[in-house]
């Protein structure tokens, strides 16, 4: 069944209100659907806030589908998604743009090459900042009146004051614990809805499965969404890291099973990135009892 038509007929208008219905230079970063909620009221509490010019901030371990859900957002409201990939290398170049040699008239010339926060905002469009908390901390606080009432950043490179066009939103996704992230302080989470995502499971999981992969065998697909929920429950309990438990994995196992066997395609997806033997021995036990 089609997204928009399995959502409420209140949340499909709120969409309709503020869709961007125009054709763009930028279609080719429309999203695509693809995103299964776990929690149903999820999706339909992300299309209010975006709405309604709100900030979000998407909370969830690796691989449970927080790009995916801001392409299915893009998506739903036909919107080109502009992305930054935060690291602790990120600088202002990396959200705002650079200067560059050109040549105009056979005269050199310094020309600026917007970067995706500056095109978002002049065009009303998407912004997706990706893993948000690996930035440095002093790097973000450029982005705070971005965020906020003002919508207006002063481009230190250009000094243009650039004012956000309407239908311009962030979305951005955080993974907590993890090696290189740090804590958002208070002034930046402040400026966010927040919204926590976990894994699917069961038959939303083999849903996915069916509709994502190249696996079409029904027992076998039983199979992988028992092994996530055995994964989930492990790393619930401390004996693997969130990282085995990670959909985006179990799909990539999936494709593979379609091809080679499933114990070798779990080990080539999942437990060799794993660095601890304990937890691979934990993942290659439960494959054993699956497969």
């Amino acid at each position: 069944m089609n997204l928009y038509h399995s959502l409420p007929e209140e949340i499909q208008s709120l969409i309709d209100r503020h869709k961007n219905q125009s054709r763009t230079d930028f279609e080719d970063r429309i999203g695509k659907p693809g995103y299964i909620p776990n929690q149903p009221d999820v999706i339909i509490d992300v299309i209010a806030a975006l709405a309604h010019g709100k900030n979000v901030l998407l909370k969830g371990p690796t691989g449970a589908g927080k790009t995916k859900l801001a392409e299915t957002l893009s998506y739903l409201f036909h919107q080109p998604l502009f992305s930054v990939n935060c690291s602790v290398d990120l600088d202002a170049e990396s959200f705002l743009g650079f200067k560059t040699l050109d040549y105009q008239e056979g005269k050199q010339v310094i020309d600026f090459v917007p970067g995706p926060l500056v095109q978002a905002m002049k065009y009303g469009h998407f912004l997706y900042i990706d893993e948000i908390n690996m930035a440095k901390p002093e790097t973000l606080p450029l982005i705070n009146g971005v965020l906020d009432y003002r919508r207006t950043i002063t481009n230190p490179l250009t000094n243009e004051v650039i004012q956000a066009k309407e239908g311009f939103n962030v979305i951005a996704a955080i993974n907590e614990g993890y090696i290189g992230t740090t804590r958002l302080n208070e002034a930046l989470k402040n400026r966010f809805i927040v919204f926590e995502l976990s894994y699917i499971q069961g038959e939303q999981l083999k849903t996915l499965i069916q509709n994502t992969t190249s696996l079409n065998d029904v027992k076998q697909i039983n199979a992988f969404v028992q092994l996530s929920a055995d994964l989930v429950e492990a790393a619930r309990q401390g004996k693997v890291a969130e990282e085995a438990a990670s959909i985006r994995a179990l799909l990539d196992a999936c494709d593979l099973s379609s091809i080679i066997p499933p114990k070798r395609a779990i080990l080539r997806s999942i437990i060799d990135k794993l660095e601890e033997d304990r937890e691979k021995e934990v993942v290659r036990n439960l494959a054993e009892t699956l497969f």
